[in-house]
């Protein structure tokens, strides 16, 4: 379905609810906001968020901001209030050979499928950050830098962000050796030396150029164990998670 549009399109300085409120203005609520973390990485799953907020004073959560903006501490904080007051909210992991087998883009498509279909509430209105996603049944917009202009979008990018990172710290303590408690998957100049000299591991994207070039200089790896990628997939509700296969 093609993104209905907008009566008229929120001033960016009308603070981080203008979105909403001119949607629910519209008739057009509840509204879930979707985001992803990891994206960029080149180890570790991707984890896509979805959010719906509750409306008016009792569903604002101070402090809402995009998470890369945040600190990790504030991020914490941030997400147990969100997955605490949220109308609802979920978190869809997907594993590094889910990437290597599709792609990116097409894991990042269909996992916000995933997240909002795997909402307790339906929305009327998607907002997602950076571009469309077809096919999620109810009309959607794509905001430039959603989550530093929609509330719903960065709750949803913090719910990501922090469901990743904790996938990456546990990942750490099975590879100690690449700092994945550090650098959480991305390309650095620690990752990419511990990726020169060690080669990868189960958990890197070995569809990405540099994992590649490390895996041709160091051998085979291998990859008969399960992966890491998949270690929890966060449910709708309330904020506990299980232990289900993403």
């Amino acid at each position: 379905m093609k993104g209905r549009p907008l009566r008229y399109t929120p001033r960016r300085d009308a603070g981080l609810h203008a979105y909403e409120r001119v949607l629910e203005h519209a008739g057009l609520s509840p509204v879930a906001g979707v985001d992803e973390a990891g994206r960029g990485a080149c180890a570790g799953p991707l984890v896509v968020a979805a959010v719906i907020l509750r409306g008016g004073r009792r569903g604002r959560i101070e402090g809402l901001a995009d998470s890369k903006l945040l600190t990790p501490a504030r991020r914490e904080v941030l997400y147990e209030q969100i997955v605490q007051r949220a109308e609802a909210w979920s978190a869809i992991v997907v594993p590094c050979h889910d990437i290597d087998r599709i792609g990116v883009h097409r894991c990042n498509v269909t996992g916000m499928r995933r997240a909002l279909a795997a909402l307790e509430r339906r929305p009327a209105y998607v907002l997602s950050d950076g571009f469309r996603v077809p096919g999620v049944g109810v009309p959607a917009l794509a905001v430039i830098k959603g989550d530093q202009v929609a509330a719903c979008v960065a709750a949803a990018s913090i719910v990501a962000k922090v469901t990743r990172d904790r996938i990456m710290v546990e990942l750490n303590g099975r590879y100690p050796q690449y700092g994945f408690d550090v650098h959480k998957g991305y390309v650095t100049r620690e990752h990419s030396a511990a990726l020169a000299e060690h080669g990868p591991c189960p958990e890197h994207r070995f569809s990405f150029v540099n994992v590649g070039r490390a895996l041709r200089k160091n051998g085979e790896v291998a990859l008969g164990e399960e992966t890491g990628g998949d270690l929890v997939e966060e449910v709708p509700g309330d904020g506990r998670t299980e232990g289900a296969r993403a």
